[in-house]
């Protein structure tokens, strides 16, 4: 997950719900005009999906940690993976893990036998 994106989103939905409001304002029914309770229900709604918003972020945070940890303890264990073959067929490997490798993409990988192989192909694990 990417922080900055999602940062960028809040911001955006923050922009698009105040154009909105401004808009509602502008061209309300002056003889009939928005209802306080209206405006401020809107409102509430809008700060509780902020709210959701940063909990997303923070989990997302959690569980990144909580991979990384779990990547790291596989470090010196044999696991077994699957790997698509030139041909297109899928195999099964199996190899010491002998290293954790975060890409630029923020994906983990391990390095099992001088071959990437990602946290998600893992099948089995050994001692």
């Amino acid at each position: 997950m990417d922080v900055t994106a999602t940062a960028a989103s809040a911001s955006d939905m923050r922009l698009d719900f105040m154009k909105l409001l401004v808009a509602q304002l502008q061209n309300q029914n002056p003889l009939e005009p928005m209802d306080n309770k209206d405006m401020t229900a809107q409102l509430a709604q809008f700060s509780q999906l902020q709210q959701l918003e940063g909990m997303n972020t923070s989990f997302g945070k959690v569980l990144d940690s909580v991979q990384r940890g779990y990547a790291s303890s596989l470090i010196g264990k044999d696991v077994s993976f699957t790997v698509t073959a030139e041909d297109g067929s899928v195999q099964t490997r199996t190899g010491k893990v002998e290293e954790v490798a975060i890409g630029q993409d923020g994906q983990i990988h391990l390095v099992v036998d001088d071959q990437k192989v990602s946290l998600a192909d893992v099948l089995s694990i050994r001692e």
